[in-house]
């Protein structure tokens, strides 16, 4: 693992670090928030996966997290959102490629070499931070957008890992949107049977979140048709899965939106981690 930049903010260094990937098998970037209480000993760790088109950065620079999770003595990791590189397959697409990785392990070519997001937040990247850092076994997750999505599949695909659920905006019924069959169709192959596993409201009726989940979505989101929340909604409702889910008027999708919440979700998930 490589140093990249650390800088103190909130008592507590914002981190970015490098590393050479074997689930991905090319270098990846990622960062980490360590509060000050981490000087006292291990803390618990908030995931946070980001969008289509975002690195590690946008939300490290832009969600305002790192205040929140001081307060509330959590670090927060944030991966990248897909492989990078020359040699790394790419799309002339915003959708799809680099910087859209959906957080799946991609089965078909040209993506199936280096895309497989999936073990590499949930198992390599999840391995080195809590080899590296000050962490306790106590994780949450939270995302926005595609990392959303990413967020509420990896919680149900993965149950004890992680402890507590959020979600900004999800991409919630990709199998049925725009928003994801076409980047389930590449990375997973025509089947849509084998969309399912990742497509969090049909997830929700076979796995089931066995936690509550907080959802915070814009009523007046850009994307909210791409995002389906209604589907997720309904799946949350049909499954008895306790949950707060608020739609919030006047909001749209970007990190203002985010931004706005976030201590709100912090609170969240520091009250499930410590509880």
């Amino acid at each position: 693992m490589k140093t990249i930049s650390e800088n103190k903010a909130f008592g507590g260094v914002q981190g970015v670090y490098s590393h050479a990937s074997q689930a991905c098998g090319c270098e990846m970037t990622f960062a980490v928030y360590m509060p000050p209480q981490a000087q006292e000993g291990p803390v618990p760790c908030l995931w946070y996966l980001s969008g289509l088109t975002c690195t590690h950065e946008n939300a490290m620079t832009k969600a305002g997290l790192q205040a929140h999770a001081a307060e509330f003595g959590l670090a927060v990791v944030f991966p990248d959102t897909s492989p990078r590189g020359e040699e790394i397959a790419n799309d002339e697409a915003y959708d799809l490629g680099q910087g859209a990785g959906f957080y799946v392990n991609a089965t078909e070519e040209p993506w199936a070499p280096h895309f497989q997001m999936e073990t590499y937040v949930a198992s390599e990247l999840r391995d080195l931070v809590t080899e590296n850092f000050a962490v306790s076994v106590h994780h949450g997750i939270t995302g926005h957008s595609m990392g959303g999505h990413g967020a509420i599949t990896l919680a149900m695909k993965y149950p004890g890992q992680y402890q507590s659920l959020s979600a900004f905006a999800p991409i919630s019924n990709p199998a049925a949107s725009d928003w994801g069959k076409k980047q389930l169709g590449a990375y997973l192959g025509p089947d849509e049977s084998l969309w399912h596993g990742h497509d969090a409201s049909l997830l929700l009726r076979e796995k089931v979140w066995v936690g509550d989940v907080l959802v915070d979505q814009g009523a007046d989101d850009q994307f909210f048709d791409l995002l389906r929340p209604g589907a997720l909604s309904d799946a949350l409702i049909e499954t008895k899965t306790a949950h707060c889910y608020r739609l919030q008027e006047g909001y749209d999708h970007s990190y203002y939106f985010v931004a706005t919440f976030a201590r709100d979700h912090v609170a969240w998930h520091a009250e499930r981690l410590k509880g």
